[in-house]
């Protein structure tokens, strides 16, 4: 660094970048050294403060298994919980975020499927020519006798499925192959995809068997996990603005902390 970062006349060491760096994962080390400087400003901030209000020991914890800190992650815990107080969110909050976000609060839509696999390796354009040929075929046959999509998953399949006739069972969204949802996602009940589906696994005839739609959940069984992240978003707003107003209290040179935030609260 060029120019030495400091706060209120406190030093922040190439030494304790080096050794924070490691936490911050970032796409060039430039960037990570920098995310490193700006949590480190923002602890000693923190740290001072607590020297400032006669924080010597921190407040204990509430009983949450094995969370363990260090003491000085103790001493910004208990900064923290002391300078920033919000309410918690009433009912009427909780029931406006729920009826302005109902599709967050239905159980997953499920679906009933099979498919026949012709596995190929996908960096092997001449086995994928040959599984793409043989799905092909496969659709052929089902398209002049649909009744035979069992017989032929367990003849054809590459599949352990392929002993239940193809059956994959119940999945839901995020449980296979991106490319497989597409077009599992858009058939309608019974319908066979009329076109070989690629995937990383190699070729698949699909067909969807059933579509078993997600309910909506009652606000009394939502009600906790929205006030539980109504007042975590709340917090955090605040945490930022409390740690705004230190920011622009103090002396810090040699980095601009627009954008930082506490070590511990990300």
């Amino acid at each position: 660094m060029t120019v030495a970062v400091s706060v209120n006349g406190v030093e922040i060491s190439d030494r304790a970048v080096d050794a924070e760096v490691q936490y911050h994962p970032a796409a060039s080390l430039t960037e990570a050294r920098r995310a490193a400087v700006q949590a480190l400003v923002i602890r000693e901030l923190l740290l001072q403060e607590a020297g400032r209000l006669g924080v010597r020991e921190p407040d204990p914890l509430e009983p949450s298994g094995d969370l363990r800190e260090t003491s000085e992650e103790g001493l910004i815990r208990t900064v923290l919980a002391r300078a920033v107080r919000t309410p918690d969110p009433d009912e009427a909050a909780c029931r406006r975020y729920y009826e302005n976000n109902r599709a967050k609060f239905r159980s997953p839509d499920l679906f009933e499927a099979a498919h026949i696999l012709f596995v190929a390796d996908p960096e092997d354009e001449e086995a994928l020519a040959r599984a793409r040929d043989a799905c092909e075929r496969t659709l052929a046959e089902l398209t002049a006798d649909p009744n035979r999509f069992a017989e032929l998953a367990k003849e054809h399949s590459a599949c352990p499925s392929a002993a239940q006739g193809g059956n994959l069972g119940q999945v839901g969204r995020g449980q296979t192959a991106p490319e497989f949802e597409t077009f599992l996602f858009a058939l309608e009940p019974g319908q066979i995809c009329p076109v070989p589906v690629k995937t990383r696994f190699g070729f698949h005839v699909l067909r969807l068997d059933r579509r078993i739609e997600g309910r909506q959940l009652p606000f009394e069984h939502a009600k906790d996990r929205i006030a539980e992240y109504l007042r975590d978003r709340v917090w955090h707003t605040a945490v930022r603005q409390y740690l705004t107003l230190l920011v622009g209290e103090a002396d810090i040179r040699g980095i601009d902390l627009a954008g930082a935030t506490s070590p511990l609260v990300q």
